[in-house]
């Protein structure tokens, strides 16, 4: 009878596991909703680990005699892994979430390919589908690793360039091919036939030839398409982990894993549309390669002002949209950004914040820093239904962003951005930018927009010349009292 209580909990923790993963990403999908989400997908979480654990004591103990120094084992990983993920993430700064949410899918991938690497080695893969299941798991998960490790290190700067050789692609194509005939020499072997090989020697040789597959198919992708990357490898990492859990029989993985294979699949297509290219484009003609064309002539010059004297003309502007970039992460200068706000909104000034779907090093990166400084949700409108309204606003301040306000997207066909949606910035009557320097922008395109007659470049750290314009705007209501 026990059992059979034992086998009915599994299946409704399993089952209550599920429903709270779905619906937790359902509610993240609104930044409104999206940190309880976290805390009702981690409740999910919960309750699946509840359930591996039910599901370990409801075997024979005795067929299994080292089970109580596995879950022992288990705990320890679980107690050490949680403190480093609970430290990490308590003290992780904006500016390096990209960094940490890239090397977390890699873990994930990571994980799935140990569960394979556990079935393979042990010879628990019974039957033909479920061995080829558990090898496609296995070569997702581990090129979600490998891959997701290298777009960490250039997220982090770590590798600073892309590396693109002559044949690459021929060498990817090999190397995956290689990949896919070991592993179909590993079924032929299970099922009885001729092997090269021994079987743990097979297996081996897989898991290395994924592994360099995944770092190679990163190696070559520039900086500027790594909000993609990331995205790929997350929707990469729920793939291996369902697929997994068909192996293990788990509901809760194979409902968890595809519904995140299938979210960040329509994230990855989502984000590829917002720069105007394909999925295959990201990972197989590389950002920027050469065109033959030589690009469009750039004529004006940058015309610096003060800092002072841009937060006085946006004071008793009318209408102000403001453009977030990855330099108001780096500067941490959101909650000053929204000090500043507050001072407009408060002298009568309407203002919005338009957002770009690949602003920052990853998607949603600057939704989730104006959220911290605790800029409202209705305040914050996307690219496609905020654009029409550049061309009436009075002041256009971009903080930060470079490509995704850069006019070569819609004019310039020598461009490697032509095509990109953009937000239309340059359309505004003045546009001031907040930049430390003259530096291009992350695809090292330069931008037209810093040369337009009504374009005003402000120099400085993003949070210091912030802190100057409130300063600014202040003083003249001191002086007015």
């Amino acid at each position: 009878m026990l059992p059979m209580i034992s086998q009915l909990v599994i299946a409704v923790t399993g089952f209550v596991a599920a429903f709270f993963l779905m619906y937790g990403l359902k509610r993240m999908s609104s930044p409104a909703t999206a940190a309880s989400g976290i805390r009702v997908a981690g409740v999910g979480m919960l309750a699946a680990v509840i359930a591996a654990f039910l599901y370990c004591f409801n075997v024979d103990v005795a067929a299994q005699p080292h089970l109580f120094v596995n879950l022992g084992l288990a705990i320890a990983a679980m107690a050490i892994g949680g403190s480093i993920a609970w430290w990490s993430g308590k003290t992780v700064k904006m500016t390096a979430m990209p960094e940490m949410v890239a090397i977390y899918n890699g873990m994930g991938g990571g994980a799935a390919a140990a569960i394979a690497g556990v079935e393979l080695f042990g010879a628990r893969a019974n039957g033909t589908t479920q061995l080829i299941v558990t090898l496609f798991g296995a070569l997702i998960g581990a090129v979600s690793l490998s891959g997701s490790v290298i777009a960490w290190a250039k997220l982090g700067r770590i590798l600073k360039a892309p590396l693109q050789f002559r044949g690459q692609q021929l060498l990817n194509v090999a190397v995956i091919l290689a990949t896919l005939a070991v592993g179909a020499a590993i079924v032929v072997a299970v099922v009885g036939g001729p092997a090269l090989l021994p079987l743990p020697g097979l297996i081996a040789l897989f898991f290395g030839c994924a592994l360099v597959f995944g770092i190679l198919l990163t190696l070559p992708i520039g900086g500027a398409d790594m909000p993609v990357v990331i995205s790929i490898y997350n929707a990469a990492t729920g793939v291996a982990v369902g697929l997994e859990g068909y192996v293990l029989q788990n509901p809760a993985l194979m409902i968890a894993g595809m519904v995140v294979g299938a979210a960040g699949t329509l994230l990855t297509v989502l984000m590829a549309q917002a720069m105007n290219r394909t999925v295959f484009n990201v990972l197989f003609k590389h950002f920027g390669a050469a065109k033959g064309k030589k690009a469009s002539k750039i004529t004006g010059e940058e015309k610096p002002v003060q800092a002072s004297d841009a937060a006085i003309d946006m004071r008793y502007a009318k209408s102000v949209i403001i453009v977030p970039g990855y330099g108001l992460a780096v500067s941490q200068g959101q909650q000053k950004l929204y000090d500043f706000v507050k001072l407009l909104i408060a002298a009568g000034v309407s203002v919005k914040f338009a957002i770009h779907p690949v602003a920052g090093r990853m998607p949603g990166q600057m939704d989730v820093l104006l959220a911290e400084a605790g800029v409202p949700y209705d305040m914050i409108v996307q690219l496609a239904d905020i654009n029409d309204q550049f061309a009436t606003t009075d002041v256009a301040l971009v903080i930060g962003a470079n490509d995704v306000v850069n006019p070569a997207a819609r004019s310039d066909k020598t461009s490697p951005i032509y095509g990109m949606p953009i937000l239309n910035a340059d359309k505004a009557k003045k546009t001031y930018v907040i930049k430390r320097g003259q530096g291009k922008g992350y695809s090292g395109v330069v931008n037209g927009l810093f040369y337009a007659p009504d374009t005003f470049m402000v120099y400085g750290d993003a949070a210091a010349v912030l802190g100057q314009m409130i300063e600014a705007v202040k003083g003249l209501g001191a002086a007015a009292a």
